[in-house]
């Protein structure tokens, strides 16, 4: 992989020599309606409790919630763009939804490394989206991540 141009180099996230048990990183977005119309048009997920008030009203929550995936694709957000960081591939993801997040929730994902198994350059990653302190999706990510000699 040495053909690979520089200024596409300095775009790689962390490498797997540079990454400890215990980095973190996090991000934050605040759920719109529109988030939700983008998400249920992408996904084709266009379950009225995302989408009709008249038949949210009805359910359990008596209002519209945001699908669960928007919340969890903050954890994507992360291990694509910040830790492990461009270069990273998903090999697995367990997801566990606790609570729902409604239009105008500013939901704040965490990702904190676990686990490093350098034989297959794999790191674990413990998952998290938060509401106000209050935990909504959990879980932990496998990831692969390069090494300096893989993306050099």
């Amino acid at each position: 992989m040495n053909d690979i141009p520089v200024h596409i180099q300095e775009q790689f996230g962390y490498c797997f020599e540079d990454i400890e048990v215990g980095m973190s990183a996090s991000f934050g977005k605040t759920v719109t309606e529109a988030d939700i119309n983008m998400f249920a048009g992408v996904s084709g997920d266009t379950c009225p409790i995302h989408l009709n008030e008249d038949f949210a009203k009805y359910t359990r929550f008596k209002t519209r919630i945001a699908h669960g995936f928007i919340s969890a694709s903050l954890i994507s957000t992360l291990v694509g763009c910040r830790l492990p960081g461009p270069g990273a591939l998903y090999v697995n993801q367990e997801i566990k939804f606790r609570k729902p997040v409604f239009i105008g929730d500013a939901v704040n994902a965490r990702v904190v490394v676990r686990k490093l198994i350098p034989e297959k350059n794999f790191v674990e990653l413990d998952t998290t989206c938060e509401v106000d302190g209050e935990v909504v999706v959990e879980g932990f990510a496998t990831t692969w991540v390069p090494s300096r000699g893989q993306k050099d």
